[in-house]
């Protein structure tokens, strides 16, 4: 096909959001269709005469456009390579190839919609009732239903894209571009705030973008207009278009999903100005092609220039609905009649200027059934009938042809993310919606989503809230700006827009194809609480995520119990607020580069730069193309002469107070109350689950003074774990990160204590005076330093930590004074190769996220007779159980065979029982070592077990005693 029909696309509409300059050729279901730029899937579609998009999960119902919003699961089309995507949102680009999704054949002629002739047979909660008997029926109901199942399709050859994630900061974060939030930013700016603006759509103005606020909107889009160049013109404020806030946390946390970047918002006060979903009314076939909200029809319209149909019928309860059919009207559109649900309708200057047109209207009248055509499927006319009570209509009535049909009987708020934030909704009788009850400290909300419907009441609002969150700032600010008397929240909702058909196919919720009948038998079976009620009937846990059937379906369940609606409540909302791609979590993350003091001097001197965590170190010395041979070269420099590490990136945490020794045996495994002073402790801290988290030493340095290292990537959690624990335990401390405060160097080997000699004379390092384990203060080089003797690495050493901005000169004095001994660095490889050879663990690469001691053969490292330690108690259930795995040393009988890679599995019989978690070639030892998880049978010293490396090829290791290297401490001691 090649242009959009010339009757489906009007002449130029003010505000319009195409460029016609731009014709774009794409195809859909392999027809190729021509549309503009700025045209949507949807959009383009639409003025191709194109109304069926996608089908309907359960049913395979025909679907097409419901909200032209994003608000539905109706336009979700397939992408090459992704699935899911809502073609009312995303844009047409040239030879874009578009294909429906869920179903089987063809779009138009799907094999699967005869599933819907056993719609009697499927009822609600029925995978709940079937599948699992008689036994051993799912092997047979699982590929089926596995075939069925979800609705786009993945591509596994797609090509990766790019996603990252970028942090921002703000004084007042705004989520909502309509006339509130425009209005609440530029009250903040004004006031000083630096402001940050989020629209989820491509452009500013919100509602003002396609809704009609009166008979004559001239003055009202000018105002618009004024706002919106007024907001752009700000120096102080931000915007930021086609962006969605897809949660709120904690402190005015906000993650904002924009392009292929997620944005990590930290806002001081955030103002929301969500606005309101317009919801749909439910009588039979309110699914079929033609029939939309009225905003659908409006944004088509006004945004698309699209007329959505010939002839249209408007189902209405208040003035907005009269506004559709104006904009009909004007677009050329002729308007059958508009049914008003109310019976006694209020004075409104639309619905005159409705009769000025003369559209007759039916007061108190409802759509009793849609009909459709049995060829497209799309609507055809309508059956309108008069409302007799809630709910109940009169057999008789009219019928009107249409192939449009526009609903418009109210709103709810968009309170999604307040909820995030712990606010709450409470419905209003007076008002028939759900408005904020509660509102957290440092949020406040304008506008519809606050219960403010009147134009100048939403202005007001939003003006309001930009100042407060400003004054909250404690900025400079004018007198408070007045409210609105009249917030126009009444009588824009009717309570009852439901009229069940006995015939059924009356839709409460379009994703699941759940009709009135299946939540009512949902309340029968007893589930009852509308929690229980949406997890057995599956009610708004489709994409849309209930923002067209959670009103409804409350409405229902309070009816049914005889209840208020206000007594039955919504069911929690929780992040995220709409579907967002796997890459933007997954997405390259910004994080700042960090350096150490000795930074330069390793780069001087060739070394190879790793990440640990968020610091550079040094992977080794040398051509990248010598790494083994330079690896092990260093290593054995260690081993028979002395070399040094820069160690600075080790957290280091200064724990001060009376209660000092109290805090660290809450936190950690050991015992820490009777440590002496000038000696050092070795730490294990588990979680509440009793999995290991981290490890270091504790250095008491006084009895009210403990130095406790952590690993370079863990520290900053311990920092946290710390600070949470002791904000319940109120113990007398003072908690401090030292880690970029401070330096350190790991000087090891035979000749370690020669070298240290020569420049630190103020401090006994022989072995009687400065034993193993034992830590001293004085100076190096003539620098202030803390010492530690440890041995990571297995050999006679030292760390040396001292001011951060020394260290770079500690480096140096070492290396002249190491230079007759042959000193020379090493970096992390070597490191974790010496560690390997001792068989000292790594948390994190040794360890999981589940790894407890045990398993780990840490159960040294607990003291079993503390009346608490975190993850005591998980740790005591743990040893009451067998053990599933356990971790192991081995080395590889045959000396040829290839070196074992990280999670290489351990296998028996072909069954996975465990993996190995490090493995190298041990210059020292001569052989491949490693570590790795086995079967408990298969722990024992001797013997023999399966590596499944690459390729699938099997190895064989024997278990051997750990450590492989110096297993009497003898080296480390001396």
């Amino acid at each position: 096909m090649s242009a959009a029909s010339d009757d489906l696309r009007l002449p130029p509409q003010s505000g319009e959001w195409i460029d016609r300059s731009e014709e774009i050729s794409f195809s859909f279901e392999g027809l190729t269709f021509t549309g503009f730029g700025g045209d949507v899937i949807a959009s383009a579609l639409a003025a191709n005469g194109i109304r069926m998009l996608s089908r309907s999960f359960k049913y395979r119902r025909p679907r097409g456009i419901l909200t032209m919003a994003g608000q539905d699961a109706n336009t979700l089309v397939q992408l090459p390579g992704e699935p899911n995507v809502l073609a009312d949102r995303h844009p047409i680009a040239p030879g874009l190839e578009v294909m429906g999704q869920n179903y089987t054949g063809s779009l138009k002629f799907d094999r699967g919609a005869y599933i819907e002739r056993f719609a009697r047979f499927l009822p609600v909660g029925f995978y709940y009732k079937t599948f699992y008997k008689p036994r051993g029926a799912w092997k047979f109901w699982e590929p089926i239903v596995r075939a069925r199942a979800g609705l786009g399709k993945i591509d596994e050859s797609a090509p990766h894209g790019y996603y990252d994630k970028a942090y921002d900061f703000c004084d007042v974060a705004v989520v909502g571009g309509g006339p509130a939030g425009m209005s609440a930013a530029l009250a903040a700016a004004e006031a000083g705030a630096e402001v940050l603006l989020f629209e989820e759509h491509v452009r500013l103005g919100g509602s003002g973008t396609y809704a009609r606020f009166a008979a004559d909107d001239g003055d009202n889009r000018k105002r618009i207009a004024d706002l919106i160049a007024a907001v752009e013109g700000e120096a102080n404020i931000r915007v930021m278009t086609d962006a969605t806030c897809n949660g709120l946390f904690v402190d005015n946390w906000l993650p904002v999903l924009k392009d292929k970047r997620l944005y990590k918002v930290r806002a001081g006060r955030v103002v929301l100005a969500t606005g309101s979903i317009e919801q749909p009314a439910i009588f039979r076939n309110n699914d079929l092609l033609g029939v939309m909200q009225g905003s659908a029809a409006q944004r088509l319209i006004r945004q698309y220039a699209v007329k959505p149909g010939a002839r249209a019928l408007v189902l209405t309860a208040n003035g907005d609905g009269y506004g559709v059919a104006l904009d009909l009207l004007d677009a050329g559109i002729e308007v059958a009649a508009v049914a008003d649900l109310r019976q006694d309708l209020p004075p409104c200057a639309r619905a005159d200027a409705v009769r000025d047109h003369g559209v007759p209207i039916h007061a108190g009248h409802t759509v009793w059934e849609a009909l459709p055509d049995k060829h497209t499927r799309g609507v055809v006319a309508a059956h309108l009938a008069p409302v007799t009570g809630q709910g109940t209509c009169a057999p008789n009535g009219t019928f009107a042809d249409c192939d449009l049909l526009v609903m418009s009987p109210g709103y709810t708020p968009t309170g999604q993310l307040l909820s995030h934030a712990g606010g709450k909704l409470r419905y209003d009788g007076e008002t028939d919606m759900f408005s904020i009850a509660e509102c957290p400290a440092g949020l406040s909300a304008a506008g519809s989503v606050n219960g403010a419907y009147a134009l100048d009441a939403t202005f007001a609002e939003g003006r309001h809230a930009g100042w407060a969150a400003a004054k909250e700032l404690g900025l400079a600010v004018g007198g408070e700006p007045p409210l609105a008397n009249d917030r126009g929240g009444h009588g824009v909702t009717h309570p009852w827009p439901i009229f069940p058909h006995p015939k059924g196919k009356d839709f409460v919720d379009f994703d699941e194809d759940l009709q009135v009948h299946d939540i009512l038998d949902a309340i029968d079976e007893g589930y009852d609480h509308i929690e229980l009620l949406k997890r057995f009937s599956t009610v708004g846990m489709g994409p849309s995520q209930g923002r067209h059937s959670s009103l409804a379906t409350v409405r229902l369940a309070a009816h049914a119990k005889g209840e208020d609606v206000a007594e039955v409540g919504m069911t929690t909302s929780r992040p995220p607020f709409t579907a967002e791609k796997i890459g933007l979590l997954a997405g390259r993350g910004f994080e700042p580069e960090r350096r150490t003091a000795m930074h330069h001097r390793h780069v001087e001197m060739g070394a190879q730069m790793m990440l640990a965590g968020l610091w550079y170190r040094p992977a080794y010395y040398g051509p990248a193309s010598d790494r083994d041979r330079l690896t092990r070269e260093e290593a054995v420099n260690v081993r028979d002469n002395v070399g040094i590490i820069d160690v600075s990136t080790l957290g280091g945490l200064d724990i001060r107070g009376p209660d000092a020794a109290e805090f660290l045996n809450r936190m950690y495994t050991f015992a820490y109350l009777k440590q002496p002073v000038g000696r050092s402790r070795y730490v294990l801290m588990c979680d509440d689950t009793g999995a290991i988290v981290d490890d270091g030493v504790a250095c008491r340095f006084g009895d009210e003074h403990f130095y406790v290292t952590a690993t370079t990537g863990g520290v900053d959690g311990v920092y946290q774990k710390m600070l949470w624990w002791n904000a319940q335990w109120r113990l007398d401390i003072d908690i401090t990160n030292v880690t970029a405060a401070l330096a350190g160097v790991n000087i090891a080997g035979p000749r370690s204590r020669d070298v240290l000699r020569r420049l630190c004379d103020d401090v006994d390092l022989s072995a009687d005076a400065f034993p193993y384990m034992g830590i001293r203060e004085g100076t190096v080089a003539g620098i202030p330093a803390r010492l530690l003797r440890v041995g990571f690495v297995g050999e006679l050493g030292y760390e040396i930590h001292v001011p951060a901005s020394q260290g770079e000169a500690l480096w140096d004095a070492l290396l002249d004074a190491g230079a007759p001994e042959g000193i020379r660095p090493f970096g992390v490889e070597t490191q974790r190769l010496l560690r390997l050879e001792k068989g000292h663990i790594i948390i994190g690469q040794d360890t999981d996220g589940l790894t407890h001691p045990h398993e780990a053969h840490m159960s040294w490292a607990i003291a079993r007779k503390k009346p608490f330690f975190v993850g005591g108690r998980a740790i005591d259930i743990q040893m009451k159980r067998p053990l599933t795995r356990q971790l192991v040393g081995f080395v590889l009988p045959d000396p040829w065979a290839p070196v074992p890679e990280e999670c290489h599995l351990t296998v028996r019989d072909g069954a996975i029982t465990g993996r190995v978690t490090s493995a190298a070639y041990s210059p020292a030892l001569d052989r491949i070592v490693g570590l790795a998880y086995v079967a408990p049978d298969q722990a024992e010293n001797g013997t023999r077990f399966d590596i499944k490396i690459a390729g699938g090829a099997l190895i064989q290791g024997d278990v051997v005693p750990l450590p492989f290297y110096d297993p009497d401490n003898t080296r480390q001691e001396m």
